[in-house]
């Protein structure tokens, strides 16, 4: 009964704005099945990443899901770099990925960010 007022009350919101379906959450199982289209990025992200963007007890924002992602990724690609990089909270600098590039990070964010390809 819960889902179904919630399910209710978000109509209004889809209707609204850019036509655009809103993102929904993810579960670990859809989240481990990801992976980055670039061989060499998906070796990195399986190598580091992956370990803690799949799993919830982690408090990494799982790979892929925009619910989580979208209010991170509106603080910029710098300062997401920046915190990849520099480590935040639970999360080792440079996540562990010891043969990533800044470029490559910032593939991996874009990735886990569900933004692949964007510009």
């Amino acid at each position: 009964m819960r889902k179904l007022a919630l399910a209710i009350l978000a109509l209004p919101l889809t209707a609204c704005g850019s036509g655009e379906t809103p993102p929904k959450p993810l579960t670990e199982a859809e989240s481990a099945m990801l992976s980055p289209s670039d061989p060499k990025l998906a070796e990195l992200y399986a190598g580091s990443c992956k370990a803690c963007h799949t799993v919830k007890d982690s408090l990494a924002p799982l790979t892929g899901d925009r619910t989580l992602w979208d209010a991170r990724w509106a603080q910029g690609e710098d300062a997401l770099l920046a915190a990849a990089i520099q480590g935040k909270k639970g999360m080792p600098a440079g996540g562990q990925c010891f043969s990533c590039t800044p470029d490559d990070m910032k593939a991996l964010i874009r990735f886990m960010a569900g933004r692949e390809g964007e510009q």
